[in-house]
């Protein structure tokens, strides 16, 4: 079980952006290989991407300094360590960078190799890594979401939420669910080509392009598709607001409509979207330091789930704080954020402790073979984020979940219905 090689490489994710892959082969010649996803929406507190700056080789987005990293100072440190002792290994990657947001070797470097790792202890031992990782019997996929409209900043208009996503709760089944959700995408481009007189354009995130810049307005096209379906009332919503991109630190406030906010404002103007439409979560609401206005936004938000991404990355301290201040109800679960396996299950296993939700979520410069997936199922959590139905790392992670399903006797879909107080 010993380790006998590390080898990384750069290779590119979905969306041609240059990433670390790493083969972790042991002496009796398993091999786990892992690779770290980048986001678009990054919070400053996350574990430290480490690219050349060379304006020669992909403008500046090579990783060649994280693979020699990689190659030549932690595969030294890792050869003969127990591959299946992912703590050990783990911490000898933390203390060799020695920094705090692993700016030193890099966070894609660190935590590719952590998950390279666990990929090849899951085969010593003969198990699919989310067998692994569950350590039992698995007994529900999680219910997915689909980022179906993108916000951001477009010629036309600024929308300021970065993600408006549909979540179907009521599905009897995982492919149910899929199929529902891959329905009302198709249907919600017919309804986006009627309101602009023209087809939708696809946005970075492989959604459509945010129509409007008021978020009320796209939520009731998309409820025009989801109706259109039949599926109303089987399918609710949900937001990245990602709000940390739209906050104006000068004058402590946020965009909304072409205006500038408050805090307590945009907290109250979903509020009353959440009384209007079904919600299951809110995920970044406010910026990723406005530790007041998650305060506020639990008190007054109470038919939806308020989660904390940027807030949080990941980390256990801050997780730990938003839960000694009541600020969130769960935290969405991305392990590069903070850069090894272990601290990213420590943070969840806090979060199981506390009555605290997880929920895993792929990056958008995703991979085929995501652990998110792994995550998702062998930690058991109720509800899962994933991107629009297109593009085929997206498109993996949902024929995993039907696989998952069918392989485990087959198992159900979980029930969140008595997460949220649904207005219906």
């Amino acid at each position: 079980m010993k380790i006998k090689e590390i080898k990384a490489r750069q290779l590119i994710d979905c969306k041609c952006r240059p990433m670390i892959e790493v083969d972790v082969i042991t002496e009796d010649g398993y091999i786990g290989r892992g690779s770290a996803p980048t986001g678009s929406s990054v919070g400053m507190y996350e574990a430290f991407v480490l690219r050349d700056n060379n304006p020669n080789e992909y403008k500046g987005l090579s990783v060649r300094k994280a693979v020699e990293n990689i190659n030549n100072v932690i595969a030294p440190a890792l050869i003969g360590k127990n591959v299946i002792d992912q703590e050990k290994i783990d911490r000898i990657m933390i203390d060799l960078d020695g920094t705090e947001l692993k700016t030193r070797l890099g966070g894609n470097a660190i935590y590719s190799v952590s998950i390279a790792c666990m990929h090849a202890a899951a085969k010593r031992k003969g198990l699919e890594l989310y067998e692994y990782i569950a350590n039992g019997a698995i007994t529900s996929v999680p219910v997915p979401s689909f980022n179906v409209i993108n916000g951001g900043k477009y010629d036309n208009l600024v929308q300021p939420f970065n993600e408006f996503l549909i979540v179907p709760y009521k599905a009897k089944n995982i492919e149910e669910a899929v199929e529902m959700s891959v329905l009302v995408f198709q249907e919600l481009e017919k309804v986006l080509t009627n309101y602009l007189g023209r087809k939708p354009n696809i946005a970075s995130s492989y959604g459509y392009a945010a129509p409007s810049e008021d978020p009320e307005i796209i939520l009731e096209l998309i409820q025009s598709a989801i109706d259109n379906c039949g599926y109303k009332g089987k399918i609710a919503f949900a937001l990245d607001c990602a709000s940390s991109e739209m906050y104006d630190k000068a004058t402590d406030t946020y965009q909304l409509k072409g205006k500038q906010i408050s805090a307590i404002e945009l907290v109250d103007y979903v509020e009353k979207l959440t009384t209007k439409f079904d919600f299951v979560f809110i995920e970044d609401l406010l910026d990723e330091n406005d530790w007041k206005g998650f305060i506020y936004a639990i008190k007054t938000i109470d038919k939806a789930l308020i989660l904390g991404d940027d807030l949080i990355v990941t980390n256990k301290d801050k997780l730990m704080y938003a839960h000694q201040n009541h600020a969130v109800h769960g935290f969405i679960l991305k392990p590069n954020q903070i850069g090894t396996i272990t601290e990213a299950l420590d943070t969840f296993d806090f979060a199981h402790n506390n009555g605290l939700l997880a929920i895993p979520s792929g990056r958008s410069g995703g991979v085929i073979g995501d652990i998110c997936m792994d995550l998702a199922v062998g930690l058991h959590v109720p509800f899962i984020k994933n991107g629009a139905p297109r593009s085929g790392e997206r498109i993996d992670k949902l024929n995993y979940l039907m696989r998952v399903a069918d392989l485990s006797n087959p198992c159900p879909m979980s029930d969140i219905s008595s997460l949220v107080k649904f207005n219906n």
